[in-house]
C-alpha cells in the first residue's frame, strides 16, 4: 500500500437494512397495543435537549440513525451562565470538526486552579494539543450543539415532556404529556438531575442529599470596584465559594454560599441575595437590577444502572454532583460520545453482543470517580479548621509536579483508561491529536467511525471498511507499530499482527461484512 494512504468506504453512510431483533432485556413490559408493533416512528428517542442530549443525537445521526429529541422547555435556556469545556471535551469537539466554531464564541483560560480552587498552574507539557479551559456561555454551547444535531438530520420538538413509557422485545412506546404516543427502538434519558425517565424506569439514585446551597446570579452593584475587590479578597482567604466578579460593564456575577437547604423550588429573590451578602460580607454591595438569579445544592448521586433493556440514561439523569471543578457538562458530553456509536451499532445491526453493555461498564466508574473528587473538593472548601489544614497541606503537595499533574488530568478527564484488556499503557486510553501525513489525526475522525492507523503498511480492515477507516502512514508520530481507534478516540488495540487485529475488529465492530 502507498504511504499515507487513507481509505474509507464511501457508501458507509448510506441506508442499510436494520436488524431489530431484541435479546434479553430486564424490566420489559408488554406493549400497550399490537398496533405499536406495526411501525416504529424513530430508531432512538432522546429525552432532553441539553448538551448531552444534543451531542448524543448528533453522534447517532453520523450513522443515519433516525433520532427525535424531546425537550419539555418551549424555548432554549436564556440564563447566561458561563460553563467551561475541559481538555477532553475540547478534543472530542475537534474530532467532530466542531472546535473551530466553538472557539469563536469562547474565551481560553489556562488549564490550572481547577481542583478545589487551589491556585496552581498546570504543568507545561500536558499530553494534549488543547491544554486549556474554554469558558463559553451555556446558551451558546447548547445552541451550537443543537444546531449541529439538526444539521445532521436530528428532529427536535420543544414543549414535549415524557409522561410515561413501556418497553417490550421490539421497542419502546413513549407517551407525551399531551397524550401523543410515539414508538422507537430505544429511549435515552438525558433529562437532567430530576430525570422523569430515570424515575419511571425505577432505577435507584443513591447518594447524599444537599446539605448546603449556593446562590448565583448576575446583578448590578452600587459601590466602587475597589471596595468589592478588597472585601472579596478578605473573605476568600477562608471561603473560596464566595465570589463577586465583573462580568460585563456594570454587571457582576455573584456567588454566595448558604448554610442549609431551602425548601423552596423557585429561584431566589433579590432580597435573598442581599440578606446572605450582609450575613457573610457585612454589606450587600448595593446589588440591584438582577439579570438572572438561581440556586443550586450540593447533592451527590449516581444511578445504579445506566441501562434497563431498551432504555438508557446519560448526563445529569445518570449522575449529579456539586459544580466544583466544572466537570458536570463535560461528563455528560463524554457520556454521549461513549454511547452514541455503540447504540448506533446496535441499531444498524453490526454491534457485537456485549457492545452496548460496555457503556455502563466504562462510564459508571468514571462518574464514580468524578463524584468522589467533587466530594473531596467540597471538604477542602469548608471553612472548618481541620479542612483548612488539609487544604494547606495539599497546596504544598501540589508543588510536586506529579501531584499537580495527577489532579489536573483527573479533572480534565485525560487520565481515563477503559478496561479493554491487558497491554501497553496507551491501550484503553484516548490518543492525542498527533501529526499524520494528512495533517492532524482528529481531522480523520469527523464521521464518527473507527480508524486503523498502520505504520507498517501491511495490515488491512477489509471486511470492516463500512465501519472502520484505514490510514497507512509510517511517519505518524507514534511509538507503537499500529493502533485501532474506536469512534470515541480510545485505543482498542495495539500491535502488528493481522489475525490479532481481526479478532479485535470483531470484538469492537462486529463480524466482517460479506
Amino acid at each position: 500500500m502507498n504511504s499515507s494512504q487513507f481509505s474509507a468506504d464511501p457508501s458507509s453512510n448510506g441506508a442499510v437494512e436494520h436488524d431489530f431483533t431484541g435479546g434479553d432485556a430486564p424490566g420489559l413490559q408488554p406493549s400497550a397495543s399490537g398496533a405499536d408493533h406495526a411501525l416504529l416512528d424513530f430508531d432512538v428517542i432522546v429525552a432532553g435537549c441539553g448538551p448531552t442530549g444534543a451531542m448524543l443525537a448528533a453522534e447517532l445521526r453520523l450513522h443515519d440513525v433516525r433520532v427525535l429529541v424531546l425537550e419539555k422547555e418551549t424555548e432554549p435556556v436564556s440564563v447566561v451562565r458561563l460553563v467551561g469545556l475541559h481538555i477532553r471535551s475540547l478534543e472530542l469537539m475537534a474530532m467532530r470538526g466542531l472546535l473551530d466554531r466553538i472557539l469563536e464564541h469562547g474565551r481560553r483560560r489556562p488549564a490550572g486552579g481547577f481542583f478545589a480552587a487551589i491556585p496552581k498552574s498546570a504543568p507545561k507539557d500536558l499530553d494534549s494539543a488543547h491544554a486549556y479551559l474554554l469558558g463559553i456561555p451555556q446558551p451558546t454551547i447548547e445552541q451550537l450543539l443543537e444546531g449541529h444535531a439538526v444539521k445532521l438530520g436530528a428532529q427536535v420538538r420543544r414543549g414535549c415532556a415524557v409522561a410515561g413509557f413501556e418497553q417490550d422485545d421490539e421497542g419502546v412506546t413513549v407517551e407525551l404529556a399531551a397524550g401523543e404516543r410515539l414508538r422507537a427502538h430505544y429511549l435515552v434519558g438525558c433529562d437532567g438531575g430530576r430525570s422523569t425517565v430515570r424515575k419511571l424506569l425505577g432505577v435507584g439514585f443513591p447518594g447524599e442529599p444537599s446539605r448546603n446551597e449556593t446562590l448565583m446570579g448576575e446583578l448590578e452593584v452600587g459601590v466602587p470596584q475597589e471596595e468589592i475587590t478588597a472585601k472579596v479578597t478578605e473573605i476568600r482567604e477562608t471561603d473560596k465559594r464566595f465570589s463577586l466578579a465583573p462580568f460585563r460593564e456594570g454587571v457582576y456575577r455573584v456567588v454566595v454560599p448558604v448554610a442549609g437547604v431551602s425548601d423552596r423550588a423557585e429561584p431566589p429573590t433579590l432580597d435573598d441575595f442581599k440578606q446572605q451578602l450582609r450575613a457573610i460580607a457585612g454589606t450587600d454591595f448595593g446589588v440591584h437590577s438582577p439579570r438572572w438569579l438561581s440556586r443550586f445544592g450540593d447533592a451527590t448521586r449516581l444511578a445504579e444502572r445506566y441501562r434497563v433493556g431498551r432504555v438508557l440514561l446519560a448526563g445529569d439523569a445518570a449522575h449529579i454532583h456539586p459544580p466544583t471543578g466544572g466537570q458536570g457538562l463535560n461528563l455528560g458530553v463524554q457520556d454521549a460520545f461513549n454511547l452514541g456509536w455503540k447504540l448506533a451499532a446496535q441499531i444498524r445491526g453490526w454491534a457485537p453482543e456485549t457492545l452496548l453493555d460496555t457503556y455502563h461498564a466504562e462510564r459508571h466508574p468514571v462518574a464514580e470517580d468524578v463524584l468522589d473528587n467533587t466530594r473531596a473538593q467540597m471538604e477542602l472548601l469548608s471553612t472548618e479548621p481541620g479542612a483548612q489544614a488539609v487544604r494547606r497541606l495539599l497546596t504544598e503537595l501540589m508543588d510536586f509536579d506529579e501531584v499537580n499533574r495527577y489532579l489536573i488530568e483527573k479533572i480534565t478527564a485525560i487520565d481515563i483508561r477503559y478496561d479493554v484488556g491487558e497491554g501497553p499503557n496507551l491501550l484503553g486510553r484516548r490518543l492525542r491529536d498527533i501529526d499524520v501525513a494528512q495533517g492532524h489525526l482528529y481531522g480523520l475522525l469527523h464521521r464518527g467511525r473507527g480508524l486503523l492507523l498502520d505504520r507498517t503498511e501491511r495490515l488491512t480492515v477489509d471486511g470492516w471498511s463500512d465501519r472502520v477507516d484505514y490510514l497507512a502512514d509510517p511517519t505518524a508520530a507514534l511509538d507503537v507499530p499500529c493502533v485501532l481507534l474506536r469512534p470515541d478516540g480510545h485505543v482498542a488495540w495495539i500491535g502488528d499482527d493481522q489475525r490479532d487485529l481481526d479478532d479485535h475488529l470483531s470484538r469492537w465492530f462486529g463480524e466482517p461484512a460479506g
